[in-house]
Order: structure tokens, then C-alpha cells, then sequence
């Protein structure tokens, strides 16, 4: 299948692009003062250099993927023109060049980390969000025209940025749970019960504002009446995969909220937080593993056609 190197690149990008604009914004919310400068909580700076190098190495990767899947070459086989061409007088191409401007402003940016964390923080969480963003000209999003396009390019937009302010803000919540020592330094547990319940509010908005964009996006690529048609086609039984992972992570994202943050809180008190923290550990791991599978379906999801929407 001539598809899995893009959508090999695809995956890689999402992933890449997801994190580089979630951590950093969950270093903005769920952070303060000096833990953000704090490498033993959450290493942002190694995190933020290792995303922004490796984001504009893939990015190209999946340019020159998607240009040989349209030449129909291999990718040591593209031509000089070919690449050229997109790049000058495409969306796409224009995009990658966004792209890349933005994540090198974000690796620019990166040293900032240790004497001006917010406003470090601040740019490179704006620069990944245009990064992230431009990934939506490469998707369905970009294919439709007039108002109607602005909208569905926009829901798409918002869709992606809150869909990386959740999968950011789960990482950076295991990665304090992984290095949280079950005997250790109370003040690192505390600061991870802290940034839980304070997740807890953005986590609702974030899960709404994923809902809302994802049923207006389903609306404008399949429509109402083709919802029951579009499941018996491989875009519409991908999408279903996507659905079920998603409402498996709200689940476990309502346990982790109503149950295991309460649990930790009460171990904190008790000075015993052992088994509460490997429990979320547990449970934090799981969700983020949910979650980048539904990113390698939606990097699947967007070299196949959908449902015509009519």
C-alpha cells in the first residue's frame, strides 16, 4: 500500500506537534513559579529541543512522502520540479513552510526556558499552535469552499489544537507521575496532586470543544442522513474505532478526576501515596496510550475519502 509511508509521517507529525503544543501550555496552567524551571518535575526544555528538531525533520519526511505519493515515485525518486511546485503553488505547500518557520521559533525560543519561563512558554505554545494548525490544509478540513469551508477548516482548526492541549496535558501528567518517588519528596506529589485538580477545569472545557468541533466536522464530511451508510466503508469503521477510544478516555478521564486524584489527596494526608501513585501511573498510561492510537487513526483517517456528505 503506496499510503503507509504518509501515513507513517502523518502519525509522527501529529504526535510530534500534539506534545510541543501541549506541554508547553500545560507548563503555562499547571505549573507556577519555579516548577517550571523545575527539570526533576518535568523536563520542558530537553522535551521542547528533542519535539522542535524532530517536528522539523518530519515535517519534511511527510513533504516529500506526499509529494511521491502524487508523482507516484518512491521518495528517493522525487523530482526537483515536483517539490518545487507544491511548495510554491499549494496550501500544502505553504503550510510546510509555516510550519517549519514556526518550529523554528520554538527551538529559538527553548533557552529562554530557564530565566523567562512564561514568556518562553508563551511563544513556543503560540509558534506549535500555528505549527499544529497547519496540519488541517493537509486534511479534509482544506477541501471544501466558500463560508462553508472557512467554518469546516476552522472546526478543524480548534479541533487539533484542543485535541494537543489533552494529549500534552496527559504526558506531562504521567511524566510527573513517573518521577514521583512513592518514599520520596512530598513537595513533588503534592505539586502533581495540584496540577491534577487544576487540569480538572481545563480538561472539561477541552473535552466539550472536542466534542462540538468533531460533530461539525462528521456533519460536513458525511452528513446526517449517510452516518448509518458511512459505517459499512473502512473511513466510516475507522471513525467508529476513533469514537469508542475517545469515550474509553473519558471514562478513565472522569476516574482519574472523581476517584484516583481524590485517592492521592487522601494519601498525601496520610503520608503514604505509594499504591494511590502507582494506581494513576496505571491509569494515566493507559489514557495516553488511547490516545496516540486515535492520533495514528486520524493520520490513516486523513488519506482515505470519506462518505460524501451530498
Amino acid at each position: 500500500m503506496n499510503d503507509w509511508p504518509v501515513i507513517a509521517a502523518r502519525f509522527a507529525l501529529y504526535g510530534d506537534l500534539t506534545l510541543l503544543f501541549g506541554l508547553p501550555l500545560f507548563g503555562l496552567y499547571g505549573l507556577r513559579g519555579k516548577e517550571r524551571r523545575n527539570r526533576g518535575l518535568l523536563p520542558l526544555r530537553p522535551l521542547v529541543t528533542a519535539l522542535s528538531i524532530a517536528g522539523i525533520i518530519l515535517s519534511a519526511i511527510g513533504f516529500v512522502a506526499m509529494a511521491a505519493t502524487m508523482s507516484g515515485t518512491g521518495l528517493l525518486e522525487v523530482e526537483r520540479g515536483t517539490l518545487t511546485m507544491l511548495l510554491g503553488q499549494t496550501s500544502v505547500g505553504t503550510a510546510f513552510m509555516v510550519r517549519t518557520a514556526a518550529l523554528a521559533i520554538c527551538l529559538l525560543a527553548r533557552p529562554l526556558l530557564r530565566r523567562h519561563p512564561v514568556a518562553a512558554l508563551t511563544t513556543i505554545a503560540v509558534a506549535a499552535g500555528f505549527g499544529l494548525s497547519s496540519l488541517a490544509w493537509s486534511g479534509h478540513g482544506a477541501a471544501s469552499e466558500g463560508g462553508a469551508g472557512m467554518a469546516h477548516l476552522g472546526a478543524d482548526i480548534l479541533h487539533l489544537l484542543t485535541a494537543g492541549a489533552w494529549v500534552g496535558a496527559l504526558l506531562a501528567l504521567l511524566l510527573m507521575a513517573s518521577r514521583a518517588s512513592p518514599k520520596g519528596d512530598a513537595a513533588h506529589v503534592r505539586a502533581l496532586h495540584r496540577a491534577l485538580d487544576g487540569f480538572a477545569c481545563a480538561g472539561t472545557m477541552i473535552v466539550g470543544l472536542i466534542v462540538v468541533t468533531g460533530l461539525i466536522n462528521g456533519l460536513f464530511l458525511v452528513g446526517i442522513d449517510n452516518m448509518v451508510s458511512a459505517a459499512s466503508g473502512l473511513w466510516g469503521q475507522l471513525m467508529l474505532a476513533k469514537i469508542v477510544l475517545f469515550l474509553g478516555m473519558l471514562a478513565m478521564a472522569a476516574a482519574n478526576r472523581f476517584r484516583l486524584t481524590t485517592s492521592l489527596e487522601r494519601a498525601i494526608e496520610q503520608r503514604d501515596h505509594g499504591q494511590a501513585l502507582s494506581t494513576l501511573r496505571r491509569s494515566l498510561a493507559l489514557e495516553t496510550t488511547m490516545a496516540f492510537v486515535i492520533l495514528g487513526l486520524v493520520a490513516w483517517l486523513g488519506t482515505l475519502e470519506p462518505a460524501s456528505a451530498g
